[in-house]
């Protein structure tokens, strides 16, 4: 498959290495609007400054890596000239282009694959099976805060030039919701902050969304980033039902922006009314063997045919959900979805 890799920040990267890795895959083109250092596998692919450039090669496959808010007018312009797609997350900035992607995706019967990365990983696919398997209504109580500085508040800084933390980081973990329970959310609500003078003046940095879902299910997500912020329980992951819950227990975390602790669950917890019984979850793969798996999918979506009604349908209403998030913030009004 002749892959083409558009934008080349560190996820960008890391999809290029896994396409260079991945046997059935050539790496026909790298897109970057500016100068970039590469790692050395990495140096001998053409390179291209725009995308239309890019495009020019005919490839088979787009794998979208730009900031969100071109995600939706490239991957439908990718679809239309003929590629199947991977972009990265957030699909879209807004819910109507979220729609409009997944829409060009069956229209013109292309595959649409969104990086939700924890769908790839084994320990959160058995996180998810647990959940399940003690059934709903459930409460959902999940975090991820950052603890940013130098260089990763730099990056971080950027990312909110159009999207919050609580949008771009937290779409990940409502997914998760999503794939636990399949009722639809009815209700969001959002509280939010601005703890920098260094960023713009309508951001927030740290922001907590409240859900409620049609068959009584409740969630909570709060994200922040930034050098202020406080690395105690920096990571919560906790999934109760009536009949119990499941949590991720592994506390060995190396620093919140650590991007391989993001997704490691090395153990959970399943806690019965009878009794608690511990999962181990040894040898989990880090980040880079996450967007090889990532890719490895992609190509085998494409190869037979698998449906992605449903995931693309989830990643619309993740976002809807985030985005609903933002606009409670920023009105002080409870969103009806």
């Amino acid at each position: 498959m002749r892959v083409l890799i558009v934008g080349l920040g560190n996820m960008g990267q890391s999809h290029a290495l896994a396409h260079h890795a991945l046997e059935g895959s050539e790496i026909v083109g790298l897109v970057n609007r500016s100068p970039r250092d590469l790692p050395e596998a990495l140096t001998g692919y053409p390179l291209f400054r725009t995308f239309d450039e890019g495009m020019t090669t005919k490839p088979d496959l787009v794998v979208i890596a730009t900031y969100a808010d071109s995600h939706a007018d490239l991957a439908i312009a990718a679809m239309e000239a003929g590629a199947h797609v991977f972009v990265e997350k957030p699909l879209a900035t807004t819910v109507a282009e979220a729609e409009r992607v997944v829409a060009a995706a069956h229209r013109l019967n292309r595959k649409l694959v969104v990086g939700y990365i924890l769908r790839h990983h084994p320990s959160w696919q058995r996180l998810i099976a647990e959940a399940r398997g003690l059934g709903g209504p459930y409460v959902f109580r999940m975090n991820l805060n950052q603890q940013s500085s130098g260089a990763e508040w730099a990056t971080h800084k950027a990312l909110m030039r159009e999207t919050s933390p609580l949008v771009d980081c937290g779409v990940h973990y409502v997914d998760v919701m999503c794939q636990v329970t399949d009722a639809a959310p009815v209700r969001v609500q959002g509280i939010g902050l601005r703890l920098s003078d260094e960023i713009a003046p309508d951001m927030y940095n740290y922001g907590q969304l409240q859900v409620t879902f049609a068959d009584g299910s409740v969630g909570w997500y709060e994200a922040g980033w930034g050098p202020m912020m406080s690395e105690t329980a920096f990571f919560v992951k906790d999934i109760v039902s009536p009949n119990g819950s499941v949590s991720i227990t592994d506390a060995d975390k190396s620093a919140s922006s650590d991007i391989d602790g993001h997704t490691k669950v090395g153990g959970l917890l399943l806690h019965r009314p009878e009794g608690d019984r511990v999962i181990d979850l040894p040898d989990e793969p880090g980040h880079q063997a996450l967007c090889d798996a990532e890719q490895a999918f992609v190509l085998r979506a494409v190869a037979e045919d698998i449906d992605l009604t449903r995931p693309m349908a989830d990643a619309v209403r993740s976002l809807a959900i985030c985005l609903a998030a933002d606009e409670s913030i920023r009105t002080g009004r409870v969103v009806e979805m």
